[in-house]
């Protein structure tokens, strides 16, 4: 089941980015589904508060900043596609139409269910993590345009180098440390075109294979998918500790910025 809601601000999106206006050939999907059963929010931690507004609600405000995104679909826990329509529009005057969906199982299916519910017409899709909110516009168009670059890409990912030293652990010995230079830390969003990730979805399932993330499925394919360089301070807030850091990058950047609201 789907819903779609739209509020009219024609001024948001060129003024919000400061570019020239581009064709919005882009679909997102925001997977904000899941319970949070680490982060320890009754409500899900989709719902928590930062810097005033639902953690969703950042994400959702970012793409509808983006110039290539046309539509917008938030997937949302069974049952409170009403709240989560509420809480997102009630805090946010949009310009891109949205389209409430709900969860499956998994997060695998969430995003099988958000694409179902994208409208037609659109080549390209963002996948998105709803517990990211420090996304930025420049991130999403940067990725967006990387996929655009390459008839021959299937899809490319914002990520951020390894900084860390890695080590390869059996029952806690070390048995290798890694060159680091070769790994980097997937973010989303993860972008493709929109029949390659739906014939990665439809292996998936026939297959019984559950990735841990979307381009993965587009990778057992073997298809081929870019990293795209992206700020480290995209990160997915999964436990308490994590929303205190989040929250310290989003007063920083308001204090730059402003929130565009």
């Amino acid at each position: 089941m789907s819903t779609t809601y739209g509020v009219a601000c024609p001024e948001t999106k060129q003024q919000a980015v400061g570019t020239e206006e581009r064709h919005a050939d882009t679909c997102a999907i925001v997977a904000a589904g899941g319970v949070g059963e680490r982060f320890g929010y009754a409500r899900g931690k989709q719902y928590v508060e930062l810097c005033g507004l639902p953690l969703v609600s950042w994400a959702v405000l970012a793409f509808d900043r983006a110039p290539s995104v046309g539509h917008i679909v938030v997937v949302c826990p069974v049952g409170r596609v009403a709240e989560t329509r509420d809480i997102i529009t009630g805090s946010l005057s949009l310009d891109t139409p949205v389209t409430f969906a709900e969860a499956g199982e998994t997060r695998q299916d969430s995003v099988v269910n958000g694409l179902v519910a994208m409208p037609e017409g659109y080549q390209l899709v963002a996948i998105h993590d709803g517990a990211r909110p420090l996304i930025t516009v420049d991130a999403i168009e940067r990725c967006l345009d990387e996929l655009r670059s390459d008839a021959e890409l299937d899809g490319a990912i914002c990520a951020s180098r390894c900084i860390d030293t890695l080590k390869l652990v059996e029952d806690g010995d070390i048995v290798v440390t890694p060159d680091r230079s070769f790994y980097w830390c997937a973010q989303t969003p993860q972008c493709f075109r929109v029949e390659t990730i739906k014939a990665a979805h439809r292996a998936a399932a026939r297959d019984g294979h559950v990735g841990t993330d979307d381009a993965s499925l587009v990778e057992r394919l073997g298809g081929r998918v870019r990293c795209v360089e992206s700020p480290r301070d995209n990160i997915k807030v999964t436990l308490p500790e994590d929303l205190a850091v989040a929250e310290a990058s989003m007063r920083q950047r308001l204090g730059h910025e402003g929130c565009g609201l």
